[in-house]
């Protein structure tokens, strides 16, 4: 399993704050969006050089803690 803290990092000036791959400008959202739509590990690795195999993990994997650990409040019907 990857620690995606090792490989996640947000900077408000880089991107807004926005979730980054360190030391890139490529956004999680950007490779979670592009895994959805179909495109392989490898597909994503030809496309951005500067990244590695367990930086796509990592993005998987900030995207399984945020959805773990987010707060859910019901709303009155």
């Amino acid at each position: 399993m990857v620690d995606w803290t090792l490989y996640i990092q947000s900077n408000p000036k880089v991107l807004y704050g926005k979730p980054i791959i360190k030391n890139t400008r490529i956004s999680v959202d950007l490779i979670l969006e592009k895994l959805a739509v179909g495109d392989k590990f490898d597909d994503l690795l030809d496309a951005y050089p500067n990244i590695t195999e367990k930086d796509i993990y990592a993005c998987l994997m900030f995207a399984a803690f945020s959805i773990k650990n987010e707060i859910v409040y019901s709303i009155a019907s």
